[in-house]
């Protein structure tokens, strides 16, 4: 028996990267699975991947910067499904880097949106669903930038130190109620978003590469297995938490 047998789950972003992999790993240990994300192709390519390992899954059509779109896919949970007792917010997109001068406003506010305020919309409406459930467990996806900023990309830092604060402040209003909210760090991850970020910033990708005492990037697979341990009832008395996968970056 996997360690989210028969749980019902939800996974933003989950068409590529952490995503994908964090919606695999739930659905490898028995959860059915949700899966949300805003580009219908490649969201219904990891339900296609989950089916063909056996898994149950569904895709929704989610772009979680939008609040009928959230509730949306919470209500799809609950109408496939009946419930729902797992989430996890991986979704984001950082919309530019560069130095704090000269960034756009535009730009700025964007990436706050789509990193920090989508974050919380998720979270309202899951949060009603597991409290009408008896409880549930929340992981969202942060950044080690979020610990100790990052030079040209303060925007998404700045934003994923919100989702740390967001998650640690949730966990202490839902705790009581049975609802653990923790938050997974990644150091720097083999994604597509990554390998993009590189070819565009080929000055600061060696640095990025080299930033784990570990000496390597770190792949998504191993972000999922800490979510889905998070998620789960083996960490039934850890909540409030910001766990660092990082390859040990937080400490070099």
């Amino acid at each position: 028996m996997g360690m989210l047998e028969d749980k019902v789950a939800v996974v933003t972003g989950a068409g590529q990267g952490i995503g994908r992999a964090i919606a695999m790993s739930y659905a490898r240990e028995g959860a059915k699975v949700v899966v949300a994300d805003f580009n219908k192709v490649l969201g219904q390519e990891t339900v296609d991947l989950i089916r063909q390992a056996g898994g149950e899954a569904t895709f929704v059509f989610g772009d979680v910067s939008k609040e009928d779109s959230v509730r949306t896919m919470v209500d799809t949970a609950a109408a496939n499904y009946g419930r729902l007792d797992i989430a996890c917010n991986s979704a984001a997109v950082s919309r530019g880097s560069g130095p704090i001068h000269e960034f756009e406003r535009e730009v700025f506010d964007s990436t706050l949106e789509m990193c920090l305020t989508n974050t919380w919309l998720c979270m309202k409406y899951e949060i009603k669903a597991m409290l009408a459930n008896g409880g549930g467990s929340i992981v969202n996806i942060s950044s080690n930038s979020s610990l100790k900023g990052q030079a040209y990309n303060t925007a998404y830092a700045a934003a994923k130190g919100g989702v740390n604060i967001l998650t640690k402040s949730a966990a202490a209003e839902y705790g009581a109620q049975g609802i653990r909210i923790n938050a997974v760090s990644p150091g720097v991850i083999r994604t597509p978003g990554v390998e993009k970020y590189f070819e565009e910033q080929p000055k600061i990708a060696e640095g990025l590469k080299k930033a784990a005492v570990m000496n390597r990037l770190g792949e998504p697979e191993e972000i999922a297995e800490a979510v889905t341990f998070l998620s789960s009832d083996r960490a039934s008395f850890i909540t409030g938490q910001i766990l660092s996968v990082d390859g040990g970056g937080a400490v070099r």
